[in-house]
């Protein structure tokens, strides 16, 4: 006897009611977990499988409660039966839809009904007021729920087994990788039908059903808010208490190691997302020169969002930071490991905590030999990794020998992420071989692609530098002269400057940002033999040079004189006592500038 499509459905809202009242669901289930133990995770075939069930008895037992009539009736009202009827056999294609085929992975998403629906507070079940009905789609498969009475908590019941597969991958078991891959959402639609029939859309709400992956027993109970549509959109419609079981279960979760971020707008994605190799084409000649560029960004306080123990740390968008011109220290790290890959080294964003305990994130190059190198983001200075038991210096400069990390959880970059699984966390006492699956747990290419990483859109590109470094340096070079003479006259002070010295100041200032840049020193004794040469006999010199990163004079000046050395220079008193200021400012990409300052005074000494 052939069916028609509403009777084929109707055969299938019987069957799975059935399934629902007599609990088959989790009969079979405990059936697939035998069967998938007994053939070591071999596929098995239907027929294998209906043989177990028809030894449990549940087949018979599921035929058995099913209603069959002699002809098909028309429709029947929800509301006048409990059960759809039924008027044919269970078909081994029946078994197949309902989702039993073990030799794929299902997964089984169980409405199990709703509340605070508080449109209709107070009303009655069977009060005349229309239905609700639900229809889940992911995948070109498609299920409806029973119409139930409108209520505040309505009796909304379905159960959707979806299969998932995917492409050429259709003949053989997902594992978790493929399966994390899978992109589609469960898309869930809510209808209300009137007493006259009429529907209105109520809620359209698209789920992520991937976190069951990283469950215990690959099971997974939540609740989901229901927003309304269009202008309602922001308004909560009611919630839907909802079981996720994937079908046979993993072997092992996935790891939630993949740490999270939430960007300025609140969107969430892997940390891994925001690492992608940036090349700074002429603006940056050297890995050490954009790590000197990253440390003049300026900081911003932490900030998290969420609430409680749920918050996280913010990490702002590339371009959120870049325009700001300031952000966290995850945001340093970021964008220097990013540049760091640009310039084609083996670098990864380090994720731990500073001795303290606070949150700390910062940078990790390995060399070809091995060599492990630390980045700090925030000051550009690079320290070597040597373990606590191991005292030997490499050949090579020396980046500052103490660093200030605690712990390390996690390294990452665009193209992989490790999780530390050694016996310590301890940074001083971590091996950094990240080939050495018994120290690091690399998350698999399959996964890292199905997450994001290296998929996103292209990176903004640095802007070149908008001032005239020689131009702004003469310029709050003019400025400082101004605020100084000011500061001086309010001391009873009158001041003589000296152009000559104020000239010579000038290699010192260029050193010191090509130490801050590259670690070298240069041009120390010619410096110090021209001052000797134009500081009379009898005289004294005192200098005092600092660094910022901004060009405010006002700012500048009440900086510096908060240091007692700079005081006594520029409130220098005695006989024919000289001022000098310098200024030289270092222009870098993103308007940003490093600005270094020198005040300096001669006096006759006094003995």
């Amino acid at each position: 006897m052939s069916l028609s499509e509403d009777e084929l459905s109707e055969l299938k809202c019987s069957i799975q009611a059935q399934i629902s009242r007599l609990d088959v669901k989790n009969k079979v289930r405990a059936v697939l977990d035998e069967v998938y133990a007994t053939t070591g995770g071999r596929e098995t075939g239907l027929e294998d499988l209906l043989v177990a069930l028809r030894r449990r008895g549940i087949v018979d037992e599921l035929v058995g409660q099913l209603r069959f009539d002699e002809e098909l009736p028309g429709r029947i009202e929800p509301s006048k039966c409990e059960h759809p009827p039924c008027s044919t056999r269970l078909h081994h294609e029946a078994l197949n839809d309902i989702g039993m085929g073990i030799a794929r992975r299902h997964l089984c998403l169980e409405v199990q009904g709703g509340r605070a629906f508080l449109e209709h507070l107070g009303m009655q079940p069977r009060e005349s007021a229309g239905t609700l009905s639900l229809s889940l789609h992911c995948r070109a498969q498609r299920c409806h729920s029973r119409p139930a009475p409108c209520a505040c908590e309505p009796d909304l019941r379905v159960s959707f087994v979806m299969q998932l597969h995917s492409g050429n991958a259709a003949s053989r078991m997902a594992d978790g990788a493929s399966l994390l891959a899978i992109k589609d959402p469960v898309q869930m639609i809510l209808v209300r039908t009137d007493s006259a029939g009429d529907t209105e859309l109520v809620s359209s709400h698209w789920l992520e059903w991937r976190s069951v992956l990283a469950s215990p027993g690959s099971g997974w109970n939540t609740a989901i808010e229901l927003k309304g549509v269009e202008s309602e959109s922001g308004v909560s419609v009611g919630v839907l208490d909802l079981r996720l079981q994937l079908v046979p279960p993993l072997e092992q979760p996935l790891d939630r190691d993949v740490v999270k971020a939430q960007d300025e707008c609140g969107a969430v994605q892997p940390v891994c997302c925001m690492v992608r190799p940036l090349r700074a084409a002429r603006l940056l000649d050297s890995p050490l020169q954009a790590a000197r560029f990253v440390s003049l960004l300026g900081r911003a306080r932490p900030t998290t969002l969420g609430y409680a123990n749920h918050s996280r740390e913010r990490w702002a968008s590339r371009l959120a930071f870049l325009a700001c011109g300031k952000g966290e220290v995850q945001e340093h790290a970021a964008l220097l490991c990013n540049l760091l890959l640009g310039f084609g080294l083996d670098a990864y964003m380090c994720l731990g905590s500073k001795h303290g305990g606070d949150f700390y994130a910062w940078v990790m190059t390995r060399s070809h030999s091995g060599t492990t190198t630390f980045w700090e983001s925030q000051t550009g200075c690079r320290f070597l990794h040597l373990l606590s038991t191991n005292t030997s210096v490499s050949s090579m400069t020396p980046p500052t020998p103490r660093h200030p990390y605690h712990t390390v959880g996690c390294v990452f970059n665009h193209s992989a992420f490790y999780a530390n699984i050694q016996p310590t966390v301890d940074v001083s006492d971590c091996l950094f071989d990240l080939s050495n699956s018994s120290h690091w747990k690399a998350m698999s290419p399959e996964a890292l692609s199905a997450a994001g990483a290296g998929n996103g859109p292209a990176p903004p590109p640095l802007t070149p530098p908008a001032i005239d470094p020689i131009v702004a340096s003469n310029e709050l070079e003019m400025q400082l002269r101004v605020v100084i003479a000011q500061h001086r006259e309010t001391l009873s002070l009158s001041t003589v400057w000296d152009d000559q010295l104020c000239y010579l100041l000038s290699p010192a200032l260029a050193a010191y940002e090509l130490e801050r840049a590259t670690g070298l020193v240069p041009g120390k004794a010619e410096f110090e033999d021209a001052v000797r040469r134009i500081v009379p006999d009898g005289h004294t010199f005192k200098a005092f040079p600092i660094h910022f990163n901004h060009r405010q004079a006002h700012r500048v000046l009440e900086t510096a004189l908060s240091y007692p050395v700079c005081n006594e220079v520029v409130a220098c008193r005695g006989d024919e006592v000289h001022i000098a200021v310098r200024v030289r400012v270092f222009a870098y990409p993103e308007h940003t500038c490093a600005v270094w300052v020198m005040f300096a005074c001669t006096y006759s000494s006094v003995l």
